[in-house]
């Protein structure tokens, strides 16, 4: 595994990964593949960019031309990040989410074959399987997504799955529940949440704020697709779960506590459509095949992404006023005074 392609590797998950990857012995090369989206920053891959191992490739995974002439280049290993990825967004702009995450999918998948690549990861998300009101998702579980941005990727992972199928090229796809962590763009619903309340700003819950989500670390997802990476079985899915369970009202205690904010600072509003009201997967897959096993406490990892954006206003606050004004003009009703984001 000497030269692996991330592809997205200037986002949230992607840029912790590339920062993880490059500290392996057996990792000669690592080429990010971005195209610098709103939510993809240079920034966020930190010394990362400094280091002999990382070339960066500015680019879109639709564009054949790129991909083909980076596979070309002596790829072993592909972890395909790259995604749309916010619900929110998703409902206004489907198009281009199938757009990206299937057709990209379908681009890089093709090239990978073309030039054998000895390994594929395509990185997903527990929202294919639908809304749980009770029990989990095993890996055998159906599709269920009900999301546009959730639609969009349960396509691309059966693209993914298809070519191994079909061309015999080594897929494995990891669904993750939702992460959390440092350098998260601030539409989701941890980073909106605490950039506003560190402001003094008010934050909104839907309904009750009875929606449940499962929350892990980003180190603890990175952790476990390197696993799949080295050791996953080509044609399989693997599920990372293994965070907290929390609905979004007990979510909303812990980041007041953390940011020395009130419950009056917390308004309800009435619940949007197709707002799923709970995900459960289960990861006994990765944990007894792969020896995945999440580290991160909750209260630690909170404590820490919280001081983060506490230390770093520089960072966040120029992308506070784009996030906001994309999640009020995509939702399906306009609330007041923000709709809360979902999604990872």
């Amino acid at each position: 595994m000497r030269h692996v392609l991330v592809t997205g590797g200037a986002g949230f998950i992607g840029s912790h990964f590339v920062k993880r990857i490059i500290q392996a012995e057996d990792v000669a090369r690592v080429s990010v593949l971005d195209a610098l989206t709103y939510a993809g920053h240079i920034e966020n891959l930190g010394t990362a960019c400094l280091s002999d191992k990382v070339r960066f490739v500015h680019g879109d995974v639709r564009d054949a031309a790129v991909v083909d002439a980076l596979m070309a280049d002596g790829i072993n290993a592909v972890v395909h990040f790259a995604a749309e990825s916010h619900v929110d967004r998703s409902y206004g702009a489907a198009g281009g989410f199938l757009s990206t995450n299937v057709l990209g999918t379908q681009v890089l998948v093709d090239a990978a074959h073309r030039h054998g690549v000895g390994k594929f990861v395509h990185v997903s998300t527990d929202e294919v399987y639908g809304p749980l009101t009770q029990g989990t998702a095993s890996e055998e579980a159906a599709l269920r997504p009900t999301v546009p941005y959730a639609v969009s990727k349960a396509a691309g992972d059966l693209v993914a799955l298809g070519a191994h199928r079909t061309l015999g090229l080594p897929v494995c796809v990891t669904r993750s529940s939702n992460n959390y962590g440092p350098y998260q763009y601030p539409e989701k619903i941890i980073p909106l949440f605490v950039t506003r309340l560190l402001r003094g700003l008010p934050v909104t819950l839907h309904d009750r704020g009875q929606h449940v989500r499962n929350w892990l670390h980003v180190a603890d997802n990175c952790a476990g697709i390197e696993a799949v990476l080295r050791d996953g079985r080509p044609g399989e899915v693997y599920n990372l779960g293994g965070g907290t369970d929390l609905s979004s009202k007990e979510l909303t205690g812990y980041l007041l506590n953390l940011c020395g904010a009130a419950w009056d600072a917390v308004a309800y509003i009435p619940d949007r459509p197709a707002n799923d009201l709970r995900y459960s997967i289960d990861w006994t897959k990765a944990r007894d095949q792969l020896g995945y096993r999440p580290q991160h406490s909750l209260v630690d990892g909170l404590a820490e992404t919280t001081e983060w954006y506490r230390r770093n206003p520089d960072r966040w606050a120029p992308l506070t006023t784009a996030a906001l004004c994309t999640v009020l003009s995509s939702t399906c009703r306009l609330p007041a005074p923000l709709e809360t984001p979902r999604g990872h």
